[in-house]
Formats: structure tokens, C-alpha cells, sequence
């Protein structure tokens, strides 16, 4: 045997040394690796799986009176309120009474017309008479059959004015305004009462002008009382006018939709929520809107393997609807993923599943491999 030099004892030795050192790091890198990924616990998951979901405008809208089924009323004349018969919100018929003002001006008023049109008259058969006997020329009753159309004018507006000296509803309806006040004095200027017939509502909605261009007549409007999910039914409206024109307060277009079938009696002013029904997808494939997570300007959704490591993968999400978020590239029938916990998964994580929501699933074996 050749005796080895103390030189190559010592290379010998660094070199066992080296290696310990190597795979000492190694370990560590590897310690640390599986420290970046943790194992995340407490996820759901869902199933990509295929729904019906609609394409849909939603807004804030308000309930108002349709223009022709509301009646606003003012005094005939400078006059007095005598007696005021209803107040605001009280239901009223057709023809009911409303408010009453002092007679006398109004009768005074319509008296003179009839004494001036009966002047008038016997001004006109005096000129006939006098222009057939060839006396005064025809332009005088020209002339006097001109002041006969003025009277007879006067006399049948003097009527009408006194015989709104007690103002009825025009119509069947509730009282939305009265500024009618007991021994006031109040002109013609002033609108004091307001009667608008609840069978007849409008929902007003204002939307962006960009989805304003996507909006048709005839398109059904839903509304409910909040925008969650399990808010209250208010019944639907039917599109019948987009504006013209944008609201330069709202930079936004108000869409008119007569309510068709309301599930309850609205109120004039109250606040829904709405939502037109733009179109519908008949078989998209849809996850729960919670387990998108952003991604920058994009979106991405961990899907679980068969060995239930989580993997990030970027989606293209179309249509939100009622909780669903339709898929429209990035996934596949059948593949799971994370929904509630996703937004604390890192990419490659083991993951368990320890509670599952309604519609969820436990995580299955052979869905996507790593």
C-alpha cells in the first residue's frame, strides 16, 4: 500500500467537510421551500359546474307617479280656503272633495259675466235690426258679434271657476301634496293639492351611458328591496323609455320602466334596488364568485389536484349572477376549487378541507394534476 501524504489527508477531509456543508444547506433550502407553501387549513370547495345565468344592469331606481295617472290642483281664483277635507297620504275616490274656497268672490264673478253676455246679446240684435234698416253700417255688427264671442268666453270661464269653489279628485288615488292651509289666502300660481293614483307606478333608473346602449324596450326589470340575495321581491317592470339625454349630476341615463307586477303596494319616492335582464346564458360554466381572487388587473381561482395541492390558475369571467361567476376560459366541467379561504391559499399549497358550505364538495381525488 502507498501511505498517503498529510497534503492529500487534509484535501480528503475539506472535501468531507464540503459535503456535510452542502447537504446541510440543502436541507435548510429545502426547510424553507416547504416554509414559503404552507399547508392551509379550513378551505371549501366548490365543483366547476354548468348553470343558467343571466347578464344583467343593476342600479338604485325610485318609484314615482306615471305622468298621466297624477293630478295637480290649484285655486280657481285669488280667493280664501274655507274647509280642507283630506290630508297627505289619505286614499280618496274619484270626485271626492278635496278643498273648498269662499264662494263670494266667485259668485260675484260669474254673475258679472252673465250680465255682460247678456249686454252683449242685445247689443247684437239691436246692430242687426239697425243694419237691415239701413241705418248703421255693417261693421258695427261686425263689431258686436266680436264683443258677443268675448262675453259668451268669459261667461263659460266664469262657470268653471265657481264651480271649483269645492276642487274634487280627479281621479281615484292617494293625496301626495296639500298646501292648503284653513283661512289662507291662495292664488291660481300655487299648486295646493296633489292626488296620484298608486295602481300606476314608474320605477326611474339611472344607468352609465355605456350600458344605457344595451338596454332595449321591453327588457324586464327586477327589483328587490336590498341587492343581497335574499332581500325581498318587489315584483318586475317592463322597459318603455331610455333617455335621450345624460344627467349631468348622475353623469348617468335614466331608463323609465312602467311596474307591471308588483308583489306588494310601492310608495312614490321609496328605493329599490334593480336589475334589467340584459340576456340570458342558458349553460355556462359557473364557480362561486368567492373563490375568485384579483390578481393584479386579472382574476385567477386555485384548483385542487388529486392530491390535494392547490394550484393557481388565471380565469376570463363573464357574467355575475345571484353568487355565480360564469367561466368563460381558464376551467372545466367537473375541476374543483377553493371557495371560502382562497384568498389565503399560496400557489402549490397543501390543502385541507375541514367544513363545507351549501352546494360545496370535499375535496375529490383525480381532478387536475400537478
Amino acid at each position: 500500500m502507498i501511505a498517503s501524504s498529510p497534503s492529500c489527508r487534509l484535501r480528503a477531509a475539506a472535501l468531507v467537510a464540503a459535503a456535510f456543508v452542502l447537504c446541510a444547506c440543502a436541507k435548510k433550502d429545502a426547510e424553507a421551500t416547504d416554509s414559503e407553501v404552507p399547508p392551509v387549513v379550513g378551505v371549501r370547495t366548490a365543483v366547476v359546474t354548468r348553470r343558467a345565468v343571466r347578464e344583467t344592469v343593476d342600479g338604485i331606481g325610485t318609484i314615482t307617479t306615471r305622468p298621466d295617472h297624477m293630478a295637480q290642483m290649484s285655486a280657481p281664483a285669488i280667493t280664501r280656503v274655507t274647509r280642507v277635507y283630506v290630508t297627505v297620504g289619505q286614499h280618496v275616490s274619484a270626485g271626492a272633495p278635496l278643498v273648498s274656497f269662499d264662494r263670494a268672490p266667485l259668485d260675484a264673478q260669474a254673475a258679472a259675466a252673465r250680465t255682460a253676455l247678456d249686454a252683449a246679446q242685445r247689443s247684437v240684435e239691436r246692430a242687426k235690426r239697425l243694419v237691415n234698416a239701413g241705418i248703421a253700417p255693417r261693421k258695427d255688427l261686425d263689431q258686436a258679434a266680436n264683443d258677443l264671442a268675448r262675453a259668451n268666453a268669459d261667461a263659460i270661464a266664469a262657470e268653471r271657476m265657481q264651480s271649483r269653489a269645492t276642487l274634487a279628485a280627479p281621479i281615484p288615488g292617494v293625496v301626495t301634496t296639500m298646501n292648503a292651509v284653513l283661512g289662507a289666502t291662495v292664488d291660481p300660481a300655487q299648486t295646493l293639492i296633489a292626488v296620484a293614483d298608486l295602481s300606476a307606478l314608474d320605477l326611474l333608473m339611472p344607468v352609465p351611458p355605456d350600458a344605457a346602449a344595451r338596454v332595449h324596450r321591453g327588457q324586464s326589470v327586477d327589483m328587490t328591496a336590498r341587492a343581497s340575495g335574499d332581500a325581498e321581491a318587489l315584483g318586475t317592470a317592463t322597459v318603455a323609455d331610455i333617455g335621450g339625454t345624460i344627467d349631468s349630476a348622475a353623469r348617468a341615463v335614466v331608463v323609465r320602466a312602467p311596474i307591471t307586477h308588483p308583489a306588494r303596494q310601492l310608495r312614490i319616492g321609496e328605493t329599490v334596488f334593480a336589475r334589467i335582464v340584459l340576456a340570458a346564458h342558458a349553460n355556462a360554466l359557473v364557480v362561486p364568485v368567492e373563490s375568485l381572487v384579483p390578481e393584479g388587473e386579472a382574476l385567477k381561482v386555485f384548483v385542487v389536484d388529486a392530491e390535494h395541492v392547490a394550484h393557481a390558475t388565471p380565469v376570463t369571467v363573464g357574467v355575475r349572477d345571484a353568487g355565480f361567476a360564469e367561466i368563460t376560459s381558464g376551467l372545466t366541467d367537473g375541476e374543483t376549487v377553493v371557495t371560502y379561504g382562497a384568498y389565503g391559499v399560496a400557489d402549490s399549497a397543501k390543502v385541507t378541507s375541514t367544513a363545507e358550505t351549501p352546494g360545496a364538495t370535499p375535496i375529490p381525488v383525480g381532478t387536475r394534476k400537478p
